[in-house]
């Protein structure tokens, strides 16, 4: 059994900068538990510019955003632990954890500090029809692959949805000699910042085409082709609007859905229209000494606001240990 004054589930921006304001605000016992095997979250593969304005005042690339908090992590000593999975957390605070260096382990926490961040939804979430061929990837996926792994996804690419993962990797896949067909949006305007359509799209003449969706997917191995269609008011097909694209990969960037699962067991309240952590403006769950931020708790458009938010649930996670403690 190990404890801890707080524990903060995540290790990207949110469960970062929340940890970093706990240790400033008097609390020394903070352990970091990240699934992956480096601090950083998401921003490690974001490796184009637009971050940090708010927080730092200069335009920073993601990598360079989480270097500064994972800089300041390591000055203040706070711990973590990379590598491992938080099996279960319990309503009384304790959290299940496993990794291959320790094995099974129980910790106690005083406070937690939930920071999962957020998945991408898949074509099963949007029943695109169609066969399974290879070539259909998430944009987050395929970002992970070109700027993590080293490796192409495609040489001619649609993408489903104009959310800013996918403006921008519309860009990526130019910029790496992919051709990018056409952007598919079934709203009858773009979900991503204007500044990404005009950086992303306009810049490099990229079609758009709004209240446009996918109807099928074609191939048997491999991607061949989609059939795109204009949409009515309600979203659905219009009959004799449908037009082929020829292409070997599809990427889909149709929305991100909080990571909620841990939560959800611990029988912390869920916001049934966007998924995310219900909290106060403490940013505590309906747990008292359960905490959350970031996009566990709502989709930001930029990481700073990620970073605003998970300063505000550090500082009221440590006020909390304060008051159990009669510090």
């Amino acid at each position: 059994m190990l404890d801890y004054d707080i524990v903060v589930v995540g290790g990207g921006p949110a469960g970062l900068s929340a940890a970093i304001e706990a240790k400033k605000n008097g609390i020394d016992n903070i352990l970091i538990i990240e699934r992956e095997l480096e601090l950083g979250g998401i921003l490690n593969q974001c490796i184009h510019s637009g971050f940090g304005i708010h927080i730092f005042k200069q335009e920073l690339t993601g990598p360079e955003y989480a270097q500064r908090l994972i800089n300041e992590l390591n000055m203040l000593g706070i711990k973590y632990k990379l590598d491992t999975m938080v099996l279960d957390i319990t309503d009384d605070k304790y959290l299940n954890i496993v990794n291959s260096k320790d094995g099974f382990l129980k910790i106690k926490a005083k406070a937690i500090i939930l920071a999962m961040g957020c998945r991408e939804r898949t074509r099963e979430a949007i029943g695109i029809p169609g066969k399974r061929p290879a070539g259909i990837f998430t944009a987050g996926t395929a970002q992970k692959y070109i700027n993590i792994e080293g490796s192409m996804v495609g040489k001619k690419i649609v993408i489903l949805g104009s959310g800013d993962i996918g403006l921008i990797m519309a860009r990526r896949m130019t910029l790496e000699g992919a051709e990018v067909l056409a952007v598919i949006e079934k709203m009858s305007a773009p979900g991503g910042l204007y500044r990404n359509i005009v950086q992303c799209l306009n810049d490099f003449q990229i079609p758009l085409l709004l209240r446009h969706t996918i109807i099928e997917i074609l191939g048997q191995h491999r991607v061949e082709g989609v059939v795109v269609a204009q949409v009515d008011e309600n979203e659905k097909p219009i009959l004799k609007t449908e037009k082929r694209y020829d292409c070997d990969t599809v990427l889909l960037s149709v929305g991100l859905i909080p990571e909620n699962e841990l939560a959800k067991n611990a029988g912390v309240a869920i916001e049934n229209e966007t998924g995310g952590l219900v909290v106060n403006d403490l940013m505590e769950t309906t747990i008292s000494g359960i905490f959350a931020c970031g996009n566990v708790v709502r989709v930001h458009n930029l990481v700073d606001y990620v970073t605003e938010e998970a300063i505000t649930a550090g500082k009221n996670a440590a006020i909390y240990i304060k008051n159990l403690c009669n510090i």
